[in-house]
């Protein structure tokens, strides 16, 4: 599970801050029924920004310990005007299945995004161009990223996320419902996860996320997985 990136932000044009926030998200999706915490952070500074964030599934068949952790950090550079920046990203983790422990495969992105902003500063929309390489997998891959923060009524209401697109050789083995099906080969991955959070103080939200994926880990076709979280802002 993925979440929303903050990264976007310096090159807009805001001034510098920083952001740190810690998520905790129950998922509904079907055959989840699990907690997932992920930790991210947003850093600008006078080259660009970093940022980063570490997911955690707590669905271990032994007492619900951490099956999966999950990273990305992305680095943006920028020293000169304009909405353009580069972009390099690393991602990587490892899952449990059948209580032994398999890597998730390491990927190395770069590229170039672009980013929007009203004059407001309350709405914010960012479109990555990425070549992807994806270790043991595609030596020459790319991915498609979109990014969106719309904030309301006074920053009282969020609705954020994002959309990747990329390509992938994945072989499929259950359908959205958990059902065993016949493998079937793909080569194209799509994911999504808009979040909607209500700002009860400048720490605490209140709110969730649906995650759409399509042929995203090992499941054949599209799946639904909505959730229920609480996030703290530092």
């Amino acid at each position: 599970m993925r979440k929303v990136i903050f990264a976007f932000a310096l090159l807009l044009g805001i001034s510098a801050y920083a952001q740190t926030n810690l998520q905790l998200h129950y998922d509904f999706g079907q055959g989840r029924k699990y907690f997932t915490s992920t930790l991210e952070m947003f850093k600008p500074d006078d080259w660009g920004n970093t940022f980063f964030f570490v997911d955690i599934d707590y669905n271990s068949p032994d007492g619900n310990h951490p099956s999966l952790a999950y990273m990305e950090i992305a680095r943006c550079l920028k020293f000169w005007n304009g909405p353009f920046s580069a972009h390099v990203e690393y991602n990587g983790g490892m899952f449990q299945s059948n209580s032994n422990y398999y890597p998730i495969n390491n990927a190395w992105l770069g590229g170039v995004d672009y980013g929007w902003h009203d004059n407001s500063f309350t709405k914010f929309l960012n479109f990555k161009v990425l070549y992807k390489y994806i270790q043991g997998k595609n030596d020459a891959s790319f991915q498609l990223t979109g990014v969106w923060t719309l904030n309301f009524f006074n920053k009282k209401f969020t609705a954020s996320g994002f959309a990747d697109f990329w390509r992938e050789d994945n072989t499929n083995y259950y359908d959205a419902h958990g059902n065993g099906i016949t493998p079937v080969d793909t080569k194209f991955v799509f994911i999504s996860e808009p979040q909607f959070w209500y700002n009860a103080t400048e720490h605490l939200s209140l709110g969730g996320e649906v995650e759409v994926a399509s042929n995203f880990s090992a499941v054949k076709g599209f799946k639904v997985c909505p959730t229920l979280a609480v996030k703290w802002n530092f």
